[in-house]
């Protein structure tokens, strides 16, 4: 009997299982069919987590420390950090702010000809590294939770008062024009990018020279582009190679820069801006993008 029964049993969960993985199959298969619809604007991560570079920024306020900070080096999400001012200085419970962290490249090594003057120009390079909300106040110091981690917050991190970033929306990707005539706004450059990156792609986060002083605005768009015979990037190159290539044939006219349409390479939607600087969303790329490409307002 007990033989009978086990067998029953296994048979009803053999049944069972296959019932399940029926369905599942058929979830998936609808799923599969039914198409997403894209975002309609920037993620608050992609929003809150950029990073920026500017020149207009205090720091008079700082991350002192944490709850267990005989162990802890570094606090995230849910983790209790103590910050430089209190009720003295006019901080109430359930204010919130930002906590931010300036950075510099640990290479210290230039990817274009100009990039540590204009880096220079636009300001300090700051990380987002996450959001704390008061939830006790003392005279001179207060205790807050952080609600919200980009990155790890650490001893001495800068804390402002949170302000609301713009999500600006994306635009249709039917409107990108890879033989976009030039605009006549602003141009500047790809400086550098988030974490120091060098190069770009889709959704990667970028700064460009161009800022509130420049006409830049969350919300506008820059179209990335490149000239040919440009010697911007790293990549080594032949000396006039837009028109001639040794072995590989030449025209009997020279080319320059200038001569030639430009070429198109992508384009990004602008989350912040500083007086000279933009931080650039990058949304449509048809090549990759290097620090050292060109760009214009749209």
């Amino acid at each position: 009997m007990r033989a009978i029964a086990a067998g029953m049993g296994l048979g009803m969960l053999l049944a069972a299982a296959s019932a399940w993985t029926q369905n599942s199959s058929q979830e998936q298969s609808v799923s599969s069919t039914q198409s997403v619809s894209a975002a309609a604007s920037p993620d608050y991560t992609a929003v809150y987590c950029a990073g920026f570079v500017t020149s207009d920024y205090r720091d008079e306020t700082r991350l002192i420390s944490g709850e267990e900070s005989n162990a802890k080096i570094v606090f995230t999400t849910h983790d209790y950090v103590f910050i430089s001012k209190g009720s003295n200085q006019g901080v109430r419970v359930g204010d919130r702010y930002s906590v931010v962290r300036a950075d510099k490249d640990p290479t210290d090594v230039q990817w274009f000809k100009w990039q540590d003057k204009l880096l220079k120009a636009m300001g300090k390079y700051y990380i987002d590294a996450g959001q704390v909300k008061v939830i006790n106040v003392q005279p001179n110091v207060s205790t807050a939770e952080v609600t919200f981690a980009c990155d790890y917050l650490q001893r001495g991190d800068i804390v402002q008062p949170f302000q609301e970033r713009p999500t600006p929306p994306y635009k249709a990707a039917s409107e990108n024009d890879r033989f976009a005539p030039v605009s006549g706004k602003s141009v500047g450059m790809v400086v550098a990018g988030k974490d120091f990156a060098q190069t770009f792609g889709k959704f990667n986060t970028a700064y460009a020279n161009l800022g509130a002083n420049q006409g830049a605005k969350v919300g506008d768009y820059m179209r990335v582009f490149r000239y040919q015979g440009s010697h911007a990037e790293t990549a080594p190159n032949f000396d006039d190679y837009q028109y001639k290539m040794y072995g590989f044939g030449s025209t009997p006219q020279k080319y320059q820069w200038n001569d030639l349409p430009r070429e198109i390479l992508g384009e990004g939607i602008v989350l912040s801006v500083g007086p000279n600087s933009s931080t650039i969303l990058i949304t449509y790329s048809r090549l990759e993008m290097y620090a050292g490409d060109y760009v214009e307002i749209e």
